[in-house]
């Protein structure tokens, strides 16, 4: 099933539907989230107009029929669908950074780091992002635009996140905005490497810090002693074989939606959804857990039993 024509007003959501296309065959689960995102953004622009009423018609009919044509429960079940979302778009964005360090600077990583971002804002389709998730989303798009502009004025960009008191990129901190040229097909930008083909790590998101050593110890961040990257983590020319690449399971469990939640033991009846939003928050929390975060985890961990003893969201 083909779209028609993107409208010209609705040209703010043309790169993700463009990542949407990249991914059709590599990853359909983050296909369909990409174009979900596309649809309500785009709804948010303009519904009105006949063009883009047509257009957005027939986007609710492709998701329909991915929906039903696709067997994956990252796509039919919210919960699974956001942590398949977070560990690839964590995956792309690890591997751009791991290149940014190691001071390999290409089109390819740029175009790494800004599909990072994109996919961190499409994960706002399961409702407000953590901060964490937050600013690597920022801290992707700035490193896109700045080694971007390095490239373009002949510049060699300085690797990892820069001195906050300092103006190493040029005044620009983290998350502020360069004028960065959204990278299309006239540019010649490869898509990014797949993530499908690297080792599964932790769902936790990694928070740049102001120095340019990676102290966190992350997954595929080794290097050999001529600087090239060992592991899982191949350099972008590597051929990726997305049929025989091993996509990370999901590690939530999944909800019946028959099922009725029974009234716990503080009188309150809790709905399915309910669950799952606790079960969010205790994710979020294991997370902080794992980097040793324990105001972010207490945060957590007192929203989820708020919400399961009184019913109310904070």
């Amino acid at each position: 099933m083909s779209l028609p024509p993107l409208p010209p007003q609705l040209k703010a959501i043309q790169h993700y539907l463009k990542t949407a296309t990249e991914h059709d065959k590599r990853d359909p689960v983050v296909a369909y989230y990409c174009r979900l995102f596309a649809l309500q953004n785009g709804m948010e622009i303009d519904k009105k107009s006949p063009e883009c009423r047509a257009f957005h018609v027939a986007l609710m009919d492709y998701l329909e029929k991915v929906k039903t044509g696709v067997d994956s429960e990252a796509i039919h079940n919210e919960v699974v669908g956001q942590a398949h979302m977070e560990n690839y778009a964590l995956k792309v964005f690890l591997f751009a950074d791991n290149e940014d360090r190691a001071g390999r600077f290409n089109k390819n990583v740029v175009k790494s780091f800004y599909t990072a971002g994109m996919l961190f804002d499409t994960m706002s389709v399961f409702g407000e992002l953590n901060e964490d998730i937050d600013k690597n989303r920022k801290y992707a798009k700035w490193k896109a635009a700045y080694i971007h502009k390095c490239l373009k004025n002949g510049e060699t960009p300085i690797p990892g996140p820069q001195n906050e008191d300092g103006d190493e990129a040029g005044g620009v901190q983290p998350g502020g905005a360069i004028g960065f040229e959204q990278p299309g097909p006239s540019q010649g930008y490869a898509p990014p490497p797949d993530p499908s083909s690297y080792q599964p790590g932790p769902t936790t998101s990694y928070q740049p810090g102001p120095s340019a050593s990676n102290s966190l110890n992350l997954p595929g961040n080794n290097t050999s002693p001529n600087g090239a990257p060992t592991g899982t983590h191949a350099p972008p020319s590597t051929p990726q074989d997305p049929q025989n690449a091993t996509r990370p399971a999901p590690q939530q469990a999944s909800f019946n939606t028959d099922w009725k939640p029974p009234t716990n033991s503080s009188g309150v009846s809790l709905d399915a959804q309910q669950y799952q939003k606790a079960m969010k928050y205790c994710k979020y929390a294991s997370s902080a857990l794992q980097y040793e975060d324990s105001s972010t985890a207490i945060d957590n961990l007192t929203k989820a039993l708020k919400l399961l003893t009184t019913g109310k969201d904070s």
